[in-house]
Formats: C-alpha cells, structure tokens, sequence
C-alpha cells in the first residue's frame, strides 16, 4: 500500500500551478523516408483516437489531440499524476509532396502518418539518345525506357 506524503503533493500542486508550459504540450515524434512517401509516428499515449484532429492548409500539416481524464462521481484520489492535456505539432511540408494522398493510423498509443510524394517529385530517368540516332527523349520510372515521339 502506498503511503500519502503531503510535502509531494503540496510539491507536485506547485508545479503545476507555476508551469509555463501550461499550453499544448509538444509530442515526441519520428519521420523517416521510406521509398515514394514519408512516414510520421507521434506519441500519443492515452489519447482518445477521436480526439485527434490533422488539417493540410497549403504546406502545413498540422496535427491536435487532446487527452481527457475519467473522473467519477465519488471518487477520492490516492494520488493523480497524470494530467489532461492538449497536444500539438505543426509541420511545413515543403514541396513535392501529394497533399492528397496522406493518411493516418492511431494504434496502440501512436499516431502513424504516411505523406506521399508527389509523382512530379519522384526521380526518373531520363535517356540520352547520341547524334545521329533518331531524336527520342525517354523519361521513365521503371527499367524498361519507353520512347516518345517529337
């Protein structure tokens, strides 16, 4: 059984009270490439997934969630350390980037976000035809180069 220390919790109030980050909360992410599209994974423990809210304006990505604390009639807490809060995360895109096309997964505690490049983004190959050759330009993104006409 755990025992009530009343210096920590008078410690644990005062902090609260006098915390600057009183605002949304930053949520640790990652974000990786991984062949044609970008992958974004944030923590968001204990976060109703129906509290998660992403918006595309232009560039910027942004992504909200809020955390909401169960608190039943009658109940007297033993100790109560984790707070509500609202999180928040704004990312510029930049270009090259199918704004269209992303997605997003919460599962287990994380956000997944998949943000696709657009395919005028993508590398291609483009052919280089010698004099005297017939005059084709070839752009492709697979092996096999496919002629175009002029």
């Amino acid at each position: 059984m755990a025992t009530y220390d009343p210096f920590r919790e008078i410690d644990r109030l005062a902090s609260t009270l006098f915390d600057p980050r009183r605002g949304p909360r930053r949520m640790p992410m990652d974000l990786y490439r991984d062949g044609d599209h970008y992958v974004l994974t944030a923590d968001l423990p204990g976060i109703d997934p129906g509290s998660v809210d992403i918006d595309v304006d232009g560039q910027l990505l942004t992504i909200r969630a809020e955390r909401t604390l169960a608190s039943g009639e009658g109940v007297k807490w033993i100790t109560r350390e984790r707070e509500a809060a609202s999180f928040l995360r704004q990312l510029n895109l930049g270009q090259g980037i199918d704004t269209d096309g992303i997605t997003a997964n919460y599962s287990n505690g994380v956000l997944s976000v998949t943000i696709p490049v657009s395919e005028k983004a993508k590398p291609r190959k483009i052919e280089v035809v010698a004099d005297g050759s017939p005059a084709t330009i070839t752009a492709s993104e697979s092996d096999q180069p496919q002629p175009i006409d002029q």
